[in-house]
């Protein structure tokens, strides 16, 4: 373990809180000597247990103009991220792309209009927005119809030459092609239409004993069967319901069971889809006939990109890229990660290990980095390797870039505020003082990583970051355990500075 000396003293009313806020000896000494335990201690203790760790935490604008080391445990030792990942994507995307890119999809033909007919097929152009919704499809096909489009003497086509279909790499992506009891797996594609998921509502009957009623979120059309047997009981009976896609000769089901109180609001499930460019087409094509524009011949999936012939009759843009990244890091949308990610390569037909290869070039670049092994954007597999010091080096880098910095800073969440509640633990000094960003991942075996930036007592800018991984022969690692030490550990490098 390496740690620096900080600060000589916290001044007494700083100490009469931390006494009051922590019980024991520590805390006494920690005020009369901050510096004796600015450092991870705390956190170290799970090396005890079984645990490997690589932790980091330094300033950004120290007095002598060179960052000052506050704590360090093995900062240079190789571990899983997990989605710790998703902040690599994040600084590499907008160093690539800025933070006002949209990606723009759109409908193209090498077809004449004439009369409100096109003569050729309408090809769906997926432009890889990882935030395509069904709103943004209506307002495709309203655009469709201001072009003088009523009919199509054709097959409607979804494109998705930039990449798709994505070849799975990890277990719940591979098995999800056949069932998926969850959203994070859908499969991947530059054409997907709502993160590559149905999306179906339950709601209880009149009256108890009854099936519940049940549609899809985003179509009045029946474009997926629905298996329910969701049964409605009395009120205040309580509401659980389970929900699974699976893929057979029928396509895709949603199967649903479970059960729901009269008095209950309706829910919400979403379950990724099997073929996330067929779902498109699905959807797309329930809208053109619902806006009265036929298409005469049955839709297909392409991956053959357009001809250069090919007319532009629609286009719609995505929400800026620092929108997109508000979600994707708030959320760790896993879909959205790696979309983005598969954005980041030139080349049409874009793999996962390429995208994490682009992202390794991203964090190359950087002075003092070390060595980065990224299969993902998003960092579904435990395969991803960095270490603290490398996090740190990238965040730094962000932090000096004035254009770039506030997009970045602002897709990490405070513990105070942030959506995910089960960081909302410790003192108020780390809860108001601490940006970070997560990453959790069980199988086959434990990670806990958390990484992020910190304001001192004295209004200071730090870096943080720290890996701990598990193996298959230690036990299940909880939030509480990490973040419970971390917090203390960083509280006393926070009031020490």
């Amino acid at each position: 373990m390496k740690f620096s000396a900080v600060n000589h003293l916290v001044k007494s009313s700083i100490c009469r809180w931390r006494r009051a806020l922590v019980i024991g000896v520590a805390s006494t000494v920690l005020c009369a000597s901050p510096a004796l335990y600015a450092d991870f201690s705390r956190l170290g203790q799970l090396e005890s247990k079984g645990f490997s760790i690589s932790a980091e935490a330094r300033l950004l604008d120290a007095d002598t103009g060179s960052n000052a080391l506050l704590g360090s445990l093995n900062p240079d030792r190789q571990l899983s991220p997990a989605s710790v990942t998703k902040a690599y994507l994040s600084a590499a995307a907008l160093n690539r792309f800025g933070p006002q890119h949209r990606f723009t999809s759109q409908l193209v033909s090498t077809g004449n209009v004439d009369n409100g007919v096109l003569r050729g097929d309408l090809v769906f152009e997926g432009g890889g927005d990882p935030g395509l919704t069904t709103e943004d499809l209506w307002r495709l096909v309203q655009r469709l119809q201001l072009a003088g489009v009523r009919e199509v003497d054709g097959a409607l086509i979804v494109s998705q030459w930039r990449f798709g279909p994505v070849e799975c790499i990890t277990t719940d992506r591979c098995n999800a092609r056949t069932r998926v009891t969850n959203a994070y797996s859908a499969p991947l594609t530059s054409a997907g239409v709502n993160f590559g998921s149905w999306c179906a509502n339950i709601a209880p009957a009149a009256a108890a004993g009854e099936p519940a009623r049940v549609g899809l979120c985003d179509s009045q059309a029946p474009l997926v069967a629905i298996d329910n047997q969701v049964i409605t009981r009395p009120a205040n009976s309580g509401t659980d319901i389970s929900a699974e896609r699976i893929t057979d000769e029928r396509g895709d089901v949603l199967r649903l069971t479970g059960q729901i109180s009269t008095n209950a609001s309706a829910r919400d499930v979403y379950r990724g889809a099997g073929d996330a460019a067929e779902k498109t087409a699905q959807v797309l094509l329930s809208m053109l006939n619902q806006a009265g524009v036929s298409v005469r011949d049955p839709w297909r999936v392409s991956s053959t990109q357009p001809p250069n012939s090919a007319q532009r009759l629609a286009a719609v843009d995505s929400k800026p890229l620092q929108e997109l990244l508000l979600r994707t890091m708030n959320y760790s949308n896993n879909y959205m990660a790696d979309v983005l990610a598969l954005n980041l390569v030139e080349t049409p037909q874009a793999q996962l290990r390429q995208a994490g290869q682009a992202i390794e070039a991203y964090a190359q670049s950087l002075s003092g980095h070390g060595p980065l092994t990224l299969h993902s954007g998003s960092g579904l597999t435990t395969d991803n390797r960095t270490s603290a010091h490398g996090v740190n080096v990238m965040l730094e880098d962000m932090f000096h870039q004035s254009a770039l910095f506030p997009s970045f800073v602002a897709s990490f969440q405070s513990p105070a505020n942030g959506v995910m509640r089960f960081i909302r633990r410790g003192s108020p000094t780390f809860q108001n003082n601490v940006m970070l960003k997560t990453g959790t991942l069980n199988q086959p075996f434990a990670v806990r990583a958390v990484a992020g930036y910190f304001r001192t007592s004295q209004g200071r800018w730090g870096v943080f970051s720290v890996l701990v991984n598990g193996s298959g022969s230690t036990p299940y690692l909880s939030w509480p355990e990490v973040l419970d030490p971390l917090s203390l550990d960083l509280d006393a490098m926070i009031l020490a500075n």
